[in-house]
């Protein structure tokens, strides 16, 4: 299963037939604000209709003809994003979202579909991306402006509810105007999460009488980074000060001289305001004067914020005969 940070506090998560309680309970709570504007709300009114819902989605999936995901904040669903429909031949898709209140305000909404609209040109190459929604929704309406979409019309009276026909609205992007403006291109992100990764990796340098400089590595995360190694029967888990202080010690103290560590593969992924990184690394200098090298690998979460990209977790995991070398 995946799991994509929106931001510090919330999650992107498949949303799945076993977790039918947990929506149920956070439907009950959306309701109000939901019903008007998601008919299928209303069709989620107990256990078994809730799980209805989300193994037609579990179904669609599995056809390659829609998917559902789910928005965790602290770990409470508070929302979701989906592909109410997913044409591969045609090129065409469709997306949709909701929200509770308690998710309302911070934009996790407008982050996760992004990162669904990335995944359909990017991953699938689809030649559009559509957005139905009900023209009095005022608040969706303004979701769709945020993610550059063009308003094509309106389709009068299109669908009865609760005795009323309502209109709706058919917004789109295409490729060619996505990301959009005023957002980094696909390249230029491409470009800053590799600077970020270069700035990381020659933080612990001190070849040629050259000092570390791991204050920068406050620069590339955000504050609330979490730096996590594999070391032993279970991982350690570090804030920034925490995984800065020893390794500062080691690498100026004499215990750690001429290290360097670079990367030497790596395969990234960018999803709207996210992104991902896997990458292999060499290593090598002297420990308590005795030279080794070694190699392992490190999984990075970047995230954007509002001053740029940063880095929002690292965990990596060490050859087994380097293991040592720089815990």
């Amino acid at each position: 299963m995946f799991t994509l940070p929106l931001d510090d506090h919330a999650q992107l998560r498949p949303l799945e037939p076993w977790q039918a309680e947990e929506f149920l309970a956070h439907i009950d709570r959306a309701r109000d604000s939901v019903d008007p504007w998601i008919p299928w709300a209303t069709f989620s009114s107990d256990l078994d209709s809730a799980t209805a819902t989300l193994q037609r989605y579990a179904d669609r999936l599995a056809q390659d003809g829609g998917r559902i995901c789910g928005i965790w904040l602290d770990d409470t669903l508070v929302g979701g994003v989906m592909f109410t429909r997913f044409e591969s031949d045609s090129g065409v898709c469709e997306i949709g979202c909701w929200v509770e209140r308690a998710g309302e305000g911070r934009g996790l909404v407008t982050r996760a579909c992004r990162v669904l609209i990335d995944w359909a040109f990017q991953q699938r190459g689809m030649s559009r991306v559509e957005w139905w929604v009900a023209a009095g929704n005022a608040r969706s309406i303004d979701v769709a402006r945020r993610l550059g979409m063009t308003r094509d019309g309106v389709l009068r009276q299109r669908y009865p509810y609760r005795g009323v026909r309502h209109d709706s609205e058919i917004w789109s992007v295409l490729p060619t105007e996505w990301p959009p403006v005023g957002e980094a291109s696909g390249a230029g992100v491409r470009a800053e999460l590799d600077r970020l990764m270069r700035v990381l990796f020659s933080a612990f340098d001190n070849t040629g009488g050259r000092g570390p400089d791991l204050g920068v590595i406050r620069d590339v995360f955000i504050p609330q980074g979490r730096i996590i190694a594999n070391v032993g029967d279970e991982p350690v888990i570090y804030d920034l000060d925490a995984f800065i202080e020893p390794r500062e010690k080691m690498l100026t103290d004499g215990t750690l001289t001429e290290f360097s560590e670079w990367e030497v593969a790596e395969r990234t992924e960018i999803f709207g305001s996210i992104a991902h990184r896997f990458s292999t690394y060499r290593k090598s200098g002297f420990h308590h004067g005795e030279w080794f090298e070694g190699s392992g690998c490190k999984t990075t979460q970047f995230i954007q914020t509002p001053s740029g990209w940063k880095i929002s977790s690292l965990a990596w995991d060490d050859a087994p005969a380097t293991a040592t070398a720089t815990e």
